[in-house]
């Protein structure tokens, strides 16, 4: 998993993959590094997230749930990753107490395009 210098809730989502029986290792990157790895995956600058990660040949950008990311692996659909743009509260890792916001989990096709995986009401 890429990320920058203490980032909490990118720590605070490998500590969910972790949980969820992931091994993981954090790398800690420059801003512009982090952003050009990202590109360099096949991520578009508008759905980049705060970290990034490679599981099992895939990139996975954001905060995405550990089940998503299982189903990923056990479905293996012709895809360069999963995406969650942004931070939406109550996401792996951007919990907050009791809040939640909707957001879904975008399958990231080749050419940048994109089909909702999973919604989170």
């Amino acid at each position: 998993m890429m990320t920058t210098s203490g980032c909490s809730c990118c720590h605070a989502w490998a500590r969910h993959l972790h949980a969820a029986g992931f091994e993981v290792t954090v790398k800690d990157l420059a801003m512009g590094q982090l952003m050009r790895a990202k590109l360099d995956a096949g991520v578009p600058a508008t759905l980049a997230a705060c970290h990034t990660a490679r599981i099992g040949g895939y990139v996975v950008e954001g905060h995405v749930p550990a089940r998503e990311i299982q189903k990923l692996l056990t479905e293996r659909p012709d895809a360069i990753g999963l995406v969650v743009p942004g931070m939406p509260i109550g996401s792996p890792g951007m919990e907050s107490g009791d809040r939640r916001e909707a957001y879904e989990v975008l399958l990231l096709k080749r050419g940048g395009k994109t089909e909702v995986f999973a919604r989170y009401e």
